[in-house]
């Protein structure tokens, strides 16, 4: 028999419609939350008819987006991949059951304790696939588990990880990610950096919501790191690009952060993503990045509001070349991040485990 503690991982994500029949149930679950809009006292009367409303009027529209990437959210698909690897990762030292919650869409919180009932396990951990904590992504998230999940007989440690954004294997995913997209630049050096973030109702900042100072120093951790290390460009593989015999130049020092996705006509961070886009373009950069950097997998902000959208309105402008960096996703690294963020939860020897390819 194995001696090895039986540990039950749930991974929190928003969701997304693996369907077109799905997308306005999905939307109608999106604006149904009180995290997304928060309407007070009124809430109890309002909350189900606006959420019908907001979910009838725009599902023409998100629908023609999903058409443009496929039909549907890749999100469900790669979050089970990154399940997947993180057990393979977490097997040496643990006995590991991972399962997906997702907030608005199937699996649902409900199926993922139905997964996780009845199973022997020695401690539970709830790790959201956000890496800055807001009250609208990791607060709603666990609030949802907390309505749902009844620990039955036998009460169960339950560790919650709340937030990774400076995580240094989480850093480096990043890191690597965009050295990475940075080869598909003849001139790295001469690229401006995008960093560009979900974007947050300044009322829910307010009320000291950490997310806006938590990617602030991602993106400040990032720069930094990237500063430090080299990396080969494909015409010149010998070379580390950057290094003092390097003829492509080093990691650019250009950037901005900026803020995508709002929703309704309340003040939200700034600068936006549109507005960022136009003004670099305006000003004359030829060569942009994009960098989802609050995402860790490819869903209908990354996939077509960055890579179509906003691709198409800086083309327009004069823009030469616009790249978006892939989400971190299964990569090795980041699924490092993952599995040393669950054994030093589930108490095991802290040290970062060997990565997964």
């Amino acid at each position: 028999m194995s001696d090895r503690k039986r540990v039950g991982v749930v991974l929190f994500q928003l969701g997304g419609p693996d369907s077109p029949a799905a997308i306005e149930p999905f939307l109608y679950n999106l604006f149904c939350d009180p995290d997304i809009i928060p309407l007070g006292p009124l809430g109890v009367v309002l909350r189900k008819p606006l959420a019908w409303y907001i979910s009838s009027r725009r599902v023409k529209t998100v629908s023609h987006h999903y058409d443009e990437i496929g039909g549907q959210s890749p999100i469900r698909l790669l979050t089970e991949r990154q399940a997947r690897k993180l057990a393979a990762a977490l097997q040496p030292r643990v006995e590991p059951r991972v399962v997906i919650a997702m907030r608005y869409w199937h699996p649902l919180t409900t199926e993922a304790v139905t997964a996780l009932n009845g199973l022997p396990l020695d401690q539970l951990v709830l790790l959201p696939l956000y890496p800055h904590y807001s009250f609208a992504t990791t607060g709603s998230s666990l609030k949802e588990w907390d309505r749902v999940y009844r620990p039955g007989s036998r009460s169960l440690p339950v560790t919650i990880i709340q937030q990774f954004y400076d995580h240094p294997l989480y850093i480096d995913a990043v890191v690597e990610r965009v050295a990475c997209s940075l080869t598909h630049f003849e001139r790295p050096a001469d690229v401006h950096l995008v960093f560009s973030a979900h974007g947050l109702p300044l009322s829910l900042i307010e009320k000291g919501d950490p997310y806006q100072r938590q990617v602030e120093e991602t993106v400040r951790l990032v720069m930094q790191r990237g500063a430090q290390v080299a990396f080969r460009h494909p015409e010149f593989p010998s070379q580390a690009v950057g290094s003092p015999r390097g003829r492509r130049g080093g990691w650019p020092a250009a950037f901005t952060l900026c803020y995508q996705s709002k929703v309704g006509r309340a003040k939200w961070l700034e600068p936006s993503l549109t507005a960022t886009l136009e003004d670099l373009a305006r000003g004359g950069k030829k060569h942009l990045l994009v960098i989802p950097i609050a995402f860790v997998t490819e869903h209908i902000e990354t996939l077509h509001e960055i890579n179509i959208e906003a691709r198409e309105e800086v083309e327009k402008l004069g823009v030469e070349q616009f790249e978006m960096m892939p989400a971190v996703g299964d990569s090795p690294r980041f699924i490092a991040t993952l599995a040393d963020l669950v054994l030093r939860a589930a108490g095991v020897e802290a040290a970062v485990p060997t990565l997964v390819r």
